[in-house]
């Protein structure tokens, strides 16, 4: 059985990205270097911050992923709106519904998005 555990992101500095990563996933990485950077989350979810250069083969541009967030209400996803503002996440998308949910979309300093949301089918 194949298990998806490991999310690799093509970025143009791992450091860099690191200083926005630790704060908005709340915890610091496990492997910190120059060209990569790891975290694994509670969940067993493991993220690396890959230098782009130093990926093989070469990916074709840094960005272009989205990493979903399950939030617990509308007033939690407001307020990883607030907090995101603060880390200086470039806001593609405001506080909104949409059919699957209310959500918001933030991009990483390499053009990831970021999807914190809490499901249409959840009263609180």
């Amino acid at each position: 059985m194949r298990t998806l555990n490991y999310i690799l992101l093509a970025v143009r500095d791992p450091l860099k990205s690191a200083d926005l990563y630790t704060p908005l996933l709340g915890r610091e990485p496990v492997e910190k270097a120059t060209t990569f950077v790891l975290y694994v989350l509670p969940t067993g979810l493991k993220i690396g911050l890959w230098l782009a250069d130093e990926m093989e083969p070469r990916p074709n541009a840094a960005g272009g992923v989205e990493i979903s967030f399950t939030e617990d209400s509308k007033d939690a996803v407001r307020a990883s709106f607030e907090e995101w503002k603060t880390l200086g996440l470039k806001i593609v998308q405001e506080p909104t519904d949409m059919d699957f949910g209310y959500t918001f979309v933030a991009e990483d300093l390499d053009g990831h998005r970021l999807r914190p949301f809490v499901p249409a089918d959840n009263p609180r």
